[in-house]
């Protein structure tokens, strides 16, 4: 049996609901919007994996991460991605460029033998809502979606997140928590 696996980063329950009241006042948009309980900061898509590999995908990222000293990452901006016109396709909050994100997911690429080359940046991305691209491009005007809104956030552990439908909705759950050094 295979499951739909990816790795990323847990947000708080407060972050998850400061969030959600920030694009309240975008809601009439056609913009399929995140549930508040799956937002998450994605590092690493895997995809459909066999469930007997899953064990072992844990334990290679635990290992890659635990000597890792726990960090924090500045997260600044909601905006409409990846171009603020006719071709968005999702509003994200999203932070600066960093290093250290870019580093950790090279090394649990590295790990799992995914790795293929350097990834030139890394922009850390919490995606809020996807465009619902046939009213999107029936807008007359494209809406502005832009909002500085600067939060710190504190990087303790990368998770192992398990997506799944459940009665006709797709959900998110951590499966493993790989915490970082502190």
């Amino acid at each position: 049996m295979q499951r739909k696996i990816f790795i990323g980063i847990a947000l708080s329950g407060a972050l998850k609901k400061r969030l959600m009241q920030r694009v309240e006042k975008w809601s009439e948009l056609p913009v399929r919007w995140s549930k508040e309980e799956n937002m998450h900061l994605n590092l690493i898509t895997l995809g459909h994996v066999e469930e007997e590999l899953i064990y072992d995908i844990c334990e290679k990222v635990r290992k890659t991460v635990k000597d890792i000293d726990v960090f924090d990452i500045d997260m600044n901006k909601i905006e409409l991605r990846p171009t603020p016109d006719k071709n968005a396709k999702m509003i994200s909050f999203t932070g600066e460029e960093n290093e250290k994100l870019k580093i950790i997911c090279e090394e649990i690429e590295k790990a799992l033998g995914i790795f293929n080359q350097p990834k030139k940046t890394f922009r850390p991305s919490i995606v809020l809502g996807r465009i619902q691209q046939y009213g999107w491009q029936k807008l007359e005007t494209i809406p502005v979606v832009e909002e500085d809104f600067t939060v710190l956030l504190p990087i303790e552990s990368i998770e192992i997140f398990e997506s799944a439908l459940i009665d006709g909705k797709r959900k998110f759950d951590s499966i493993e928590s790989c915490p970082l050094k502190m």
